[in-house]
Protein backbone atom coordinates (compact mmCIF):
# COMPACT_ATOMS: atom_id res chain seq x y z
CA UNK A 1 0.00 0.00 0.00
CA UNK A 2 2.77 2.44 0.92
CA UNK A 3 4.60 1.65 -2.33
CA UNK A 4 1.39 2.37 -4.28
CA UNK A 5 1.05 5.77 -2.58
CA UNK A 6 4.68 6.61 -3.34
CA UNK A 7 4.25 5.59 -6.99
CA UNK A 8 1.09 7.74 -7.27
CA UNK A 9 2.82 10.75 -5.72
CA UNK A 10 5.89 10.36 -7.93
CA UNK A 11 3.69 10.24 -11.02
CA UNK A 12 1.69 13.26 -9.90
CA UNK A 13 4.85 15.22 -9.05
CA UNK A 14 6.34 14.44 -12.48
CA UNK A 15 3.22 15.75 -14.23
CA UNK A 16 3.00 19.03 -12.30
CA UNK A 17 6.74 19.71 -12.48
CA UNK A 18 6.61 19.13 -16.23
CA UNK A 19 3.81 21.72 -16.30
CA UNK A 20 6.11 24.26 -14.65
CA UNK A 21 5.60 23.80 -10.90
CA UNK A 22 8.44 23.51 -8.39
CA UNK A 23 8.11 21.62 -5.09
CA UNK A 24 8.12 23.76 -1.97
CA UNK A 25 11.12 23.47 0.33
CA UNK A 26 8.75 23.57 3.32
CA UNK A 27 6.15 20.97 2.30
CA UNK A 28 6.65 18.21 -0.32
CA UNK A 29 2.90 18.21 -1.07
CA UNK A 30 2.94 21.92 -2.01
CA UNK A 31 4.00 23.03 -5.49
CA UNK A 32 4.63 26.63 -6.56
CA UNK A 33 4.71 28.33 -9.97
CA UNK A 34 5.75 31.95 -10.51
CA UNK A 35 5.31 33.93 -13.70
CA UNK A 36 5.01 37.61 -14.71
CA UNK A 37 1.23 37.21 -14.29
CA UNK A 38 1.54 36.10 -10.64
CA UNK A 39 2.05 33.08 -8.40
CA UNK A 40 0.10 29.81 -8.47
CA UNK A 41 -0.03 27.31 -5.61
CA UNK A 42 -0.95 23.64 -5.88
CA UNK A 43 -1.59 21.54 -2.75
CA UNK A 44 -2.09 17.76 -2.79
CA UNK A 45 -3.53 15.61 -0.01
CA UNK A 46 -3.90 11.94 -1.01
CA UNK A 47 -6.09 12.44 -4.11
CA UNK A 48 -7.67 15.78 -3.14
CA UNK A 49 -6.13 18.88 -4.68
CA UNK A 50 -6.35 22.65 -4.27
CA UNK A 51 -5.08 25.04 -6.91
CA UNK A 52 -5.15 28.80 -6.48
CA UNK A 53 -3.32 31.87 -7.70
CA UNK A 54 -3.31 35.03 -9.78
CA UNK A 55 -2.68 33.46 -13.20
CA UNK A 56 -6.07 32.15 -14.38
CA UNK A 57 -4.70 31.16 -17.79
CA UNK A 58 -2.01 29.01 -16.24
CA UNK A 59 -4.51 27.41 -13.85
CA UNK A 60 -6.70 26.42 -16.81
CA UNK A 61 -3.61 24.99 -18.55
CA UNK A 62 -2.64 22.91 -15.50
CA UNK A 63 -6.15 21.54 -15.09
CA UNK A 64 -6.14 20.44 -18.73
CA UNK A 65 -2.78 18.72 -18.29
CA UNK A 66 -4.03 16.89 -15.21
CA UNK A 67 -7.10 15.65 -17.10
CA UNK A 68 -4.77 14.22 -19.73
CA UNK A 69 -3.07 12.02 -17.13
CA UNK A 70 -5.62 11.41 -14.37
CA UNK A 71 -9.33 10.84 -13.90
CA UNK A 72 -10.10 14.19 -12.32
CA UNK A 73 -13.23 16.14 -11.38
CA UNK A 74 -13.13 19.91 -10.89
CA UNK A 75 -15.38 20.78 -7.95
CA UNK A 76 -15.36 24.55 -8.46
CA UNK A 77 -14.50 27.19 -5.82
CA UNK A 78 -13.07 25.83 -2.57
CA UNK A 79 -15.74 25.29 0.07
CA UNK A 80 -14.68 22.29 2.18
CA UNK A 81 -11.29 20.62 2.54
CA UNK A 82 -10.09 18.20 5.25
CA UNK A 83 -12.76 19.31 7.71
CA UNK A 84 -12.13 23.01 7.08
CA UNK A 85 -14.95 25.12 5.66
CA UNK A 86 -14.10 28.07 3.39
CA UNK A 87 -16.57 30.86 2.68
CA UNK A 88 -15.79 33.53 0.10
CA UNK A 89 -17.23 37.06 0.19
CA UNK A 90 -16.52 40.30 -1.63
CA UNK A 91 -14.35 41.43 1.29
CA UNK A 92 -12.35 38.26 1.85
CA UNK A 93 -12.41 34.67 3.05
CA UNK A 94 -13.71 33.03 6.22
CA UNK A 95 -12.47 29.66 7.42
CA UNK A 96 -14.08 27.55 10.14
CA UNK A 97 -14.69 23.97 11.25
CA UNK A 98 -18.36 24.10 12.25
CA UNK A 99 -19.30 20.79 10.63
CA UNK A 100 -16.25 19.10 12.15
CA UNK A 101 -17.29 20.37 15.59
CA UNK A 102 -20.84 19.11 15.10
CA UNK A 103 -19.48 15.68 14.17
CA UNK A 104 -17.31 15.79 17.29
CA UNK A 105 -20.37 16.48 19.45
CA UNK A 106 -22.06 13.44 17.96
CA UNK A 107 -19.05 11.26 18.78
CA UNK A 108 -18.72 12.72 22.29
CA UNK A 109 -22.44 12.07 23.02
CA UNK A 110 -22.75 14.88 25.57
CA UNK A 111 -25.84 14.43 27.70
CA UNK A 112 -26.70 18.13 28.03
CA UNK A 113 -26.77 21.37 26.04
CA UNK A 114 -24.77 23.52 28.44
CA UNK A 115 -22.22 26.08 27.26
CA UNK A 116 -19.42 27.90 29.09
CA UNK A 117 -17.76 31.27 28.50
CA UNK A 118 -14.15 30.06 28.61
CA UNK A 119 -12.48 26.80 27.52
CA UNK A 120 -10.62 26.42 30.82
CA UNK A 121 -11.00 27.88 34.30
CA UNK A 122 -8.51 30.55 35.38
CA UNK A 123 -5.36 29.38 37.21
CA UNK A 124 -6.11 25.68 36.82
CA UNK A 125 -3.06 23.49 37.51
CA UNK A 126 -3.79 19.93 36.48
CA UNK A 127 -1.67 17.09 37.84
CA UNK A 128 -1.25 13.48 36.64
CA UNK A 129 -2.63 12.24 39.98
CA UNK A 130 -5.82 14.35 39.97
CA UNK A 131 -8.98 12.20 40.11
CA UNK A 132 -9.39 8.49 39.36
CA UNK A 133 -7.94 6.72 36.31
CA UNK A 134 -10.39 6.36 33.44
CA UNK A 135 -11.40 2.74 32.75
CA UNK A 136 -11.41 3.41 28.99
CA UNK A 137 -8.54 5.51 27.64
CA UNK A 138 -9.68 5.39 24.02
CA UNK A 139 -12.48 7.96 24.36
CA UNK A 140 -10.26 10.58 25.98
CA UNK A 141 -7.49 10.07 23.44
CA UNK A 142 -9.90 10.23 20.51
CA UNK A 143 -11.51 13.47 21.70
CA UNK A 144 -8.18 15.14 22.47
CA UNK A 145 -6.90 14.14 19.04
CA UNK A 146 -9.96 15.77 17.46
CA UNK A 147 -9.40 18.92 19.51
CA UNK A 148 -5.78 19.08 18.34
CA UNK A 149 -7.05 19.27 14.76
CA UNK A 150 -9.58 21.97 15.75
CA UNK A 151 -6.69 24.20 16.84
CA UNK A 152 -6.12 24.70 13.08
CA UNK A 153 -8.92 27.31 13.17
CA UNK A 154 -9.28 27.73 16.94
CA UNK A 155 -6.45 29.68 18.59
CA UNK A 156 -8.73 30.25 21.59
CA UNK A 157 -8.53 26.56 22.54
CA UNK A 158 -4.81 26.16 21.84
CA UNK A 159 -3.76 26.46 25.48
CA UNK A 160 -6.28 24.05 27.08
CA UNK A 161 -5.73 21.49 24.33
CA UNK A 162 -1.99 21.76 24.92
CA UNK A 163 -2.56 21.05 28.63
CA UNK A 164 -5.06 18.20 28.14
CA UNK A 165 -2.87 16.47 25.56
CA UNK A 166 -0.19 15.99 28.21
CA UNK A 167 -2.35 13.38 29.97
CA UNK A 168 -3.32 11.12 27.05
CA UNK A 169 -1.11 8.30 28.38
CA UNK A 170 -3.01 8.09 31.69
CA UNK A 171 -6.09 10.37 31.78
CA UNK A 172 -8.25 10.65 34.88
CA UNK A 173 -11.80 11.69 35.66
CA UNK A 174 -10.61 15.22 36.44
CA UNK A 175 -8.82 15.55 33.12
CA UNK A 176 -11.93 14.28 31.35
CA UNK A 177 -14.14 16.84 33.11
CA UNK A 178 -11.89 19.63 31.81
CA UNK A 179 -12.05 18.06 28.36
CA UNK A 180 -15.84 18.24 28.48
CA UNK A 181 -15.56 21.92 29.41
CA UNK A 182 -13.66 22.60 26.17
CA UNK A 183 -16.44 20.85 24.24
CA UNK A 184 -19.10 22.97 25.97
CA UNK A 185 -17.10 26.08 25.11
CA UNK A 186 -17.03 25.01 21.47
CA UNK A 187 -20.80 24.52 21.51
CA UNK A 188 -21.24 28.17 22.48
CA UNK A 189 -18.69 29.47 19.96
CA UNK A 190 -19.30 27.09 17.06
CA UNK A 191 -20.07 29.88 14.56
CA UNK A 192 -16.81 31.78 15.14
CA UNK A 193 -14.57 32.05 12.09
CA UNK A 194 -11.17 33.37 11.04
CA UNK A 195 -11.25 36.16 8.45
CA UNK A 196 -8.67 36.91 5.75
CA UNK A 197 -9.30 40.14 3.77
CA UNK A 198 -8.76 40.20 0.01
CA UNK A 199 -6.88 43.48 -0.04
CA UNK A 200 -4.71 44.89 2.73
CA UNK A 201 -1.14 45.81 3.53
CA UNK A 202 1.54 43.15 3.89
CA UNK A 203 2.63 44.15 7.40
CA UNK A 204 3.63 41.28 9.70
CA UNK A 205 3.08 41.56 13.45
CA UNK A 206 3.90 39.11 16.23
CA UNK A 207 2.58 38.92 19.78
CA UNK A 208 4.54 36.82 22.25
CA UNK A 209 3.77 35.86 25.85
CA UNK A 210 5.25 33.78 28.66
CA UNK A 211 3.92 32.42 31.94
CA UNK A 212 5.52 30.32 34.70
CA UNK A 213 3.62 27.14 35.52
CA UNK A 214 3.75 24.91 38.58
CA UNK A 215 7.12 23.18 38.68
CA UNK A 216 8.74 26.40 37.37
CA UNK A 217 8.35 25.34 33.75
CA UNK A 218 7.87 28.26 31.38
CA UNK A 219 4.97 28.10 28.93
CA UNK A 220 5.53 30.33 25.93
CA UNK A 221 3.09 31.26 23.20
CA UNK A 222 2.92 33.45 20.14
CA UNK A 223 0.40 34.72 17.60
CA UNK A 224 1.50 35.80 14.11
CA UNK A 225 -0.60 38.29 12.17
CA UNK A 226 -0.31 39.13 8.47
CA UNK A 227 -2.15 42.29 7.43
CA UNK A 228 -4.22 42.08 10.59
CA UNK A 229 -5.23 38.43 9.99
CA UNK A 230 -4.15 35.70 12.37
CA UNK A 231 -2.18 33.14 10.34
CA UNK A 232 -0.17 31.15 12.91
CA UNK A 233 -0.11 30.46 16.65
CA UNK A 234 1.56 28.05 19.03
CA UNK A 235 1.79 27.17 22.72
CA UNK A 236 4.81 25.26 24.02
CA UNK A 237 6.16 24.21 27.40
CA UNK A 238 9.86 24.98 27.61
CA UNK A 239 12.36 22.26 28.53
CA UNK A 240 14.39 24.57 30.80
CA UNK A 241 13.23 25.20 34.38
CA UNK A 242 12.92 28.89 35.24
CA UNK A 243 15.11 30.20 38.10
CA UNK A 244 13.41 33.59 38.39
Amino acid sequence: MASNRRAWFERFASVVTAAGFSPSAHDPALFVHTSPRGRTLFLLYVDDMIITGDDSEYIAFVKARLRDHFLMTALGPLRYFLGIEVSSTADGFYISQEKYIQDLFARAALGDERTVETPMELNVKLQPTDGDPLPDLTRYRHLVGSLVYLVVTGPDISYPVHILSQFVSAPTTVHYSHLLRVLRYLRGTITRRLFFPRSSSSAIRMLRGRVILQGRRSLSAYCLFLSGSLIAWKTKKQTVVSLT
